[in-house]
Formats: structure tokens, C-alpha cells, sequence
């Protein structure tokens, strides 16, 4: 194709942040010529990393084709501090309404970065930072890489979104540094919560061929060039093994893939497809096919759905709706924590580790508050065990932590978070106590998964400085916090736990204080079908099985055990106090937990899954089961229900705020979209509600 001119390019996508490239010459001592030094810069800063659209594409080959014509000796592409290029703008997807411009994103990424693989005169990637998606495929389209060793991200995140790599990815990096490395940079590291490589790892992979410090990496690139380009410095490649490895690394692709997604996502598939063909190293073929395969998948609902979540994760959740002005926030130079269980133990480690101040917890005997502080001080040994912790800051940490037996401890404190048992009187005490030692202005939050933060607060000489703070487990790596507002929290007290959820590095939305708030209220109505449709007769194995064409993160019934099934239980009495039409306590599961158990999965020493016999005894069936895909029907009906009432009840601002609670609480797929494009989508939200949650064209392809 003849690549456009920017005014085209303008007129088909005219919100492009540009990147653009220019191009210098520069001196090399020791060579003869001149090397072309292209430079890509979006004009911001490192906060807002260079992308490529149509019109950062048509500057990059105009670039290419003005250092081509000075005759160069190499020509080496670059980036600005601390970033070389994160990949395609992802918002020209989101632009295409009709095939012929998918089409038309996928042949300019592969015209122009194609430029450089074909190039008579040998081509150089300066790899000097964060690079992803479509910048590391440029990077793989030249002849030789160096890569600086304060690189923050390097990545080929898109089969994560529901995409795949598609400017050359899927058939460059098998070929370079083997089928099976490529496996896991394209499929495990992206399906593992987009997983990064750090500079080291790319460079022990052999996607750089050369790794070199920051501080001089240009001159030390440039140096390196010219070693190369004078045949001193020979660059090896390897050998590729296109028999027996190829087809070992197919079959651990499919695994992956199968495993994490269960084929539901197109965007896996097709990149599976295209590592197959990578086996005949045609570019033509490949690169066609690739461009062909983009085009199918930019054209589905399931990638919009993934881009959706992606705006979602790193847009919305940056800036929280109904959050209050940060400036009312107040300042947090103390915590308190009551309680000194595992739940509250990991919230003092991240408190101290993320806030730098002093952090108390307190309990009702010593050997417990001497158990919390002493799982802190062995979470900060095994960092520093790691390496990612110095001995000093490692000393700091421990000294943040202490515990007491006596609640004055918090006499300071300007943030108290409660973690005790879930149960209202206990945690109304807890407070009416914290409240006697504290001042008007410190913060009284709760960790309640599902309790009334307004009837906590009841009775309090200042109920309005209470306020939920729901962490989900394991906290350190979950990234959600509901942040719940009662009746009475005042906005002081809002801003302030956003503020601190912000310090935090958790992602906070706003919630109503509503039963389960969130992500508990779906979980316990999803998983209250299953299990009755269990208690009715369908054997554990259909039921636990029938949502996993989803591709969720688990199954109900693992989820179940992860969760624990007494606080399933406490949780499903809450829910059926509030709504007892639309929420059921099984007597099986009551029989379950009074029996202490808490799986009802067992493995043998082989991993071979089944039920276990004491659980089969015990449980008593009903005689209507019902098929794996009646289950699902209507377990996700029942979802759809919960959420428009959810919505209607203005427990989250919009649909959108449920979907990131899914995606970051309990997990659910970018390429379903959380919930609600995955019911719109299937129509299961116009059959139960009458209508859809989103309108058409966000979250699917524009109509």
C-alpha cells in the first residue's frame, strides 16, 4: 500500500495525540559516515507515554524515508526520556467503525515498521525505556536492539486486552528468540495480569541484544553501532528449532490459553493461529494474515469489550465518580488498627510500606497483637530476603509497626480502621471505644464486606467522620477498595479515605451503603444460584463447570472455598435479611460449615479432582438438577436483575462503576468487559430488565 499522506490520516482518526518523529545525524567516532537518529516524542512527558496512530505512523515513515535519503552508514530509532513507544493508539480502534479501517490500521503499522526489517542500510532500536505492544514491535522490526537497564515496562500486553500482537509480533519474536520464549511473552505474561519483563529478563531472552546502563546508554548505543556496523562486534542469533519445540510450544500456548481464558476470547485464538504459522518465517504470509486476523478481531464485540475495561482501569478508576475535592482531604500522620488477625496484619504492612508513618494494632490479649506485628516483621524479612527492600529501609519499616493492648494508643492517630469480627454489636463497641481516645477529626473507617456502616455509626458522637473501607484478600495485591459513604459521612472524611485509598495505589469507587455493597451483593446472588441448583439436584460436577465458557478467574465452587463458606454464609444471611425474595441461605451450606468443612473439591496425589465423600453424604439433593446450561442462564440472569436494581438504587453512579469493581474485586475478564457488556451483549440484560446497561457502541462495536 502507499502509505498516506497526515492529512488523510488526520481526517480518519482527528483525536490522535501525535508521536512524532524526527530525524538528526549524528557523528560516531570510528565510522566513516553518519548515523540517522530518528526520535519518537508525543510532546508530554514521561506521564503520558508515545503511542502510535495513522498520523505518528505517517510521521515515522516520512522520518525513515528522510534518513534514508542522507545516505546514512545506520539509521537507529529512539525515544523520549524514559520512554521508547507503549504500543497502538488504542482510541484509533475504538474509531473504527467498519472493516476497511481495521484494515487500514493493521497494513500502515506493518508498511511502515516493515521498513525497517527490509532496509538495505542496517537499522538500530535504542530501546531507552518503557516499552510495549506496537513500540516493542518496532523494536523486533529492526535488525539490531540495545536496551537500557532502567526500562520500566517491556511488554506485549494485548492478548490481555483481547487483542494479539499485531504489527509483527506473533511472527518476528518466535523467530528471534524461540518459539517457546515467545510463549511466554505474548501468552503467559499477558494472560498473568499483563505481567512486565524487566530489563535483565528481555535481555536473557534475547529480544535485546545488548544491555547497558542508563546513565550514558546513548553514547554506549551509538559506540556498540559502530562496532557492529564495522564487524567488529558480531551479534549471534539463535538457532530456532521448527520441529518438535515449535510443536511443544504450540501445545503450552494452548494450555495457557484454554486454562486462564477457556477459549473466550477471540483475540488468544487468533493469536495461536498466527504462532503456528510463524513456523514457516514468511513474512508476506504472516504479515497478511496477521493484518487479516486484526481486522476480524477489531471488528468484535469482545475487543471493544476489552478496551472498554482498559479505559475503565486506567481512566475512571484515576478518577473516581462522586469523589469529593481531594483538597478537603485531611492529613494521615498516624493509623490505627484494631484488630491484629491476618486481614489486619497485611493492612498494617501496607500502611507502613505505602504511608511511611507509624502505624498501632491493637486486640484483646498480647500473644495476638505480638502475632500481627510479628507476620509484619517476617513479611518485611522475606522482602528483604528478595532484594526489594535495603537492610535499612527494611529497619524502618519494622519500627513503623507496633502494637498495644490499649486503645489510648490511637490518641494520635488520624485514620482508625476496624478488623474484627463481622459482626454489628461487636463493631459498634469497637468504635464507641476508639471514639473515647480519639480526636473529632480522625477518621473511623471499617473493613465490613457487607455490614451497615450507618448503623455502625449510630450513636457516635461523630458519625459523620465514619466511613467503609472495604479491602478485598489478599490486600496487598487486590486492587479495589470500596469505599463506602453512610448517611452521615461528611466530605472531609470521604476525601480523606480517597486520599489515603490513593496513597494506598488501590483504585477506589465510591459505593451507597447498601447490603454486600458491591462486589459481594453479585458474587453472593451469582453463587446463591449454583448453589441452589445444586441443593435441586445437579450434581456438583455440572453445576461448578457451567460457567466456564466465561473464562473467569475460578470456578464458583473454588471461588467458594478461596472465599471461605463461613463468610459465604454470613454474608448470604445478610443478603437474605435485606432481600429475602432474590437471596437464599441453604441448609446444605449451613450443614457444610457446621460440619468444618471448606472445600468440596478434593485432589489426589496425581491431581485428579473429585468430590469429597463426606460432602456427597452429607449434602441432601433435591430431584430437579439442571443442565450446565441452565445453570448458567441463570446464574447470569440472576446478575442482570441484581445489578439494574443495584443501579436503580444508586449504589454506584453507573454501570461502569460495577464493571470496575468486577474486574478489579473479584477478577473478572478485561475481554468480557466486567458484567454488564457481556449481559448487553448476549442480550440476557434486554430479556430480564427491558433494556440495556450500556449503550450501543461503548463496550461493542459502534453501530
Amino acid at each position: 500500500m502507499s502509505t498516506p499522506t497526515a492529512e488523510q490520516a488526520k481526517e480518519l482518526f482527528p483525536d490522535e495525540v501525535v508521536t512524532t518523529a524526527r530525524t538528526r545525524l549524528v557523528s560516531v567516532p570510528g565510522l566513516a559516515g553518519r548515523v540517522a537518529l530518528i526520535t519518537l516524542d508525543n510532546g508530554h512527558d514521561h506521564t503520558r507515554p508515545s503511542t502510535f496512530g495513522p498520523q505518528g505512523l505517517v510521521s515515522l515513515a516520512a522520518a525513515f524515508d528522510e534518513a534514508a535519503a542522507a545516505d546514512p552508514v545506520a539509521i537507529a530509532v529512539t525515544g523520549k526520556p524514559f520512554v521508547f513507544a507503549v504500543g497502538a493508539d488504542l482510541s484509533a480502534v475504538e474509531h473504527a467503525t467498519r472493516r476497511e479501517h481495521a484494515l487500514f490500521i493493521g497494513e500502515l503499522g506493518h508498511d511502515v515498521f516493515r521498513r525497517f526489517t527490509d532496509s538495505k542500510i542496517p537499522t538500530f532500536a535504542f530501546v531507552n525505556g518503557a516499552v510495549m505492544g506496537g513500540g516493542l514491535e518496532l523494536a523486533l522490526s529492526c535488525h539490531y536492539r540495545t536496551l537500557a537497564s532502567n526500562a520500566a515496562a517491556i511488554a506485549l500486553p494485548e492478548v490481555f486486552l483481547g487483542l494479539f500482537p499485531g504489527w509483527g509480533g506473533t511472527q518476528l519474536l518466535p523467530n528471534l528468540i524461540g518459539p517457546d520464549a515467545a510463549v511466554t511473552v505474548i501468552f503467559e505474561n499477558a494472560l498473568n495480569q499483563n505481567r512486565m519483563l524487566k530489563p535483565e529478563q528481555a535481555f536473557g531472552l534475547g529480544i535485546a541484544d545488548v544491555l547497558f546502563e542508563s546513565a550514558d546508554y546513548l553514547e554506549r548505543s551509538l559506540e556498540w553501532l559502530a562496532g557492529v556496523v564495522r564487524g567488529e562486534i558480531p551479534v549471534p542469533r539463535k538457532e530456532i528449532d521448527r520441529g518438535a519445540g515449535w510443536d511443544a510450544a504450540l501445545a503450552r500456548a494452548k494450555g495457557i490459553v484454554y486454562g486462564r481464558t477457556k477459549g473466550a476470547t477471540p483475540g488468544a485464538l487468533k493469536a495461536l493461529e498466527l504462532l503456528a504459522l510463524a513456523r514457516e518465517n514468511d513474512l508476506d504470509r504472516g504479515y497478511a494474515a496477521e493484518i487479516e486476523a486484526l481486522a476480524d478481531v477489531v471488528m468484535g464485540d469482545e475487543l471493544r469489550a476489552g478496551l472498554y475495561s482498559f479505559n475503565l482501569v486506567q481512566k475512571r478508576a484515576k478518577r473516581p465518580a462522586g469523589a469529593p475535592d481531594k483538597a478537603l482531604a485531611r492529613k494521615v500522620t498516624k493509623v490505627g488498627i484494631v484488630g491484629a488477625g491476618l486481614m489486619a496484619s497485611q493492612m498494617a504492612l501496607l500502611f507502613a510500606r505505602r504511608l511511611e508513618v507509624p502505624v498501632v494494632l491493637t486486640d484483646v490479649d498480647q500473644a495476638r497483637v505480638d502475632k500481627g506485628v510479628g507476620y509484619v516483621h517476617t513479611e518485611v524479612d522475606k522482602l528483604l530476603g528478595k532484594g526489594r527492600l535495603s537492610p535499612d529501609a527494611a529497619n524502618r519499616l519494622k519500627a513503623l509497626v507496633t502494637g498495644s493492648l490499649d486503645k489510648a494508643a490511637f490518641a494520635d492517630a488520624d485514620f482508625v480502621i476496624e478488623a474484627v469480627f463481622e459482626d454489628l454489636d461487636v463493631k459498634r463497641t469497637v468504635f464507641a471505644e476508639v471514639e473515647r481516645h480519639v480526636s473529632a477529626e480522625a477518621v473511623l473507617a471499617t473493613n465490613t464486606s457487607s455490614l451497615s456502616i450507618t448503623d455502625m455509626a449510630a450513636g457516635l458522637a461523630h458519625p459523620e467522620r465514619v466511613v467503609g473501607f472495604h479491602f478485598f484478600n489478599p490486600v496487598a495485591i487486590m486492587p479495589l477498595l470500596e469505599v463506602v459513604r453512610a448517611e452521615k459521612t461528611d466530605d472531609a472524611t470521604l476525601a480523606t479515605a480517597f486520599a489515603v485509598a490513593k496513597q494506598l495505589k488501590k483504585s477506589a469507587v465510591l459505593v451507597k451503603d447498601a447490603p454486600s455493597f458491591v462486589v459481594n451483593r453479585l458474587l453472593t446472588r451469582f453463587m446463591g444460584e449454583v448453589v441452589k441448583s445444586i441443593d435441586e439436584g445437579t450434581p456438583f460436577e455440572v453445576a461448578d463447570r457451567a460457567t466456564e465458557s466465561l473464562g473467569l478467574p475460578m470456578s464458583p465452587l473454588i471461588l467458594l472455598q478461596l472465599v471461605g463458606p463461613a463468610v459465604a454464609l454470613h454474608v448470604a444471611g445478610t443478603m437474605h435479611r435485606a432481600f429475602p425474595e432474590r437471596f437464599a441461605v441453604s441448609a446444605n451450606m449451613k450443614a457444610f460449615v457446621e460440619a468444618g468443612k471448606t472445600a468440596v473439591w478434593q485432589w489426589d496425589a496425581a491431581g485428579h479432582q473429585s468430590v469429597d465423600p463426606a460432602v456427597q453424604e452429607l449434602w441432601r439433593f433435591g430431584d430437579h438438577p439442571s443442565t450446565g446450561d441452565e445453570v448458567r442462564s441463570r446464574a447470569l440472569e440472576a446478575l442482570a436483575e441484581e445489578i439494574r436494581f443495584m443501579l436503580d438504587e444508586g449504589v454506584v453512579a453507573e454501570a461502569q462503576d460495577i464493571d470496575l469493581c468486577m474486574i478489579l474485586g473479584a477478577g473478572w475478564p478485561f475481554w468480557l468487559g466486567g458484567v454488564t457488556p457481556y449481559l448487553d451483549r448476549t442480550g440476557i440484560s434486554e430479556k430480564v430488565t427491558g433494556r440495556r446497561f450500556l449503550p450501543p457502541g461503548v463496550a461493542s462495536v459502534p453501530g
